[in-house]
């Protein structure tokens, strides 16, 4: 950083290669079914967030964060995770096929020096067993990655999707 407080262009580059580098090995971990390994990316104090959309409402006031479809920790990620290796997971038996594609990625800094702010969209592509039809899900994601000693950790997350509706059958997926 420079003596404004401002991140300069080196650090700029570097930090943009990390988080790119992040969000597309997130994506790749749970594409090919290594939800231990993308687990090991979450912050212990991780937290997601997937807020209710209203369509009846202005866009300046669509997203009601007094309400989530879902909220969850790192424990309850551990729980779904505990779960899935039963085999009794249904809504994840057999396994979804997945690719998901993430872009326009905005990174800002925020008031701590170890953690920045990450904007992203994401399409998420779904096919199960040998079902013909297939799903699309695209969302905002909203995140904080904490820098440590071991690289990038995701510390939050809030999702924003598009749909008000879902046309999926469950979000039994890492989103």
């Amino acid at each position: 950083m420079n003596a404004a407080g401002s991140i300069d262009t080196a650090d700029r580059v570097l930090l943009r290669e990390n988080v790119t580098q992040f969000l597309a090995r997130e994506a790749r971990l749970l594409d090919e079914g290594q939800e231990e390994e993308w687990y090991g990316t979450l912050d212990d104090e991780y937290e997601l967030f997937i807020p209710i959309r209203q369509a009846t409402e202005p866009r300046s006031n669509e997203i009601d964060r007094s309400g989530y479809r879902t909220k969850e920790t790192k424990a309850h990620v551990r729980i779904r995770l505990d779960r899935l290796a039963t085999g009794m997971a249904y809504s994840e038996v057999p396994p979804s096929r997945t690719m998901r594609m993430v872009g326009s990625i905005d990174i800002e800094k925020t008031d701590r020096p170890d953690v920045v702010a990450v904007r992203s969209a994401v399409l998420l592509y779904r096919q199960r067993g040998i079902d013909p039809h297939f799903d699309l899900l695209p969302y905002r994601r909203y995140d904080t990655l904490r820098s440590t000693a071991e690289g990038l950790r995701l510390l939050s997350r809030e999702i924003i999707l598009t749909e008000v509706s879902l046309a999926t059958p469950n979000l039994g997926l890492f989103l």
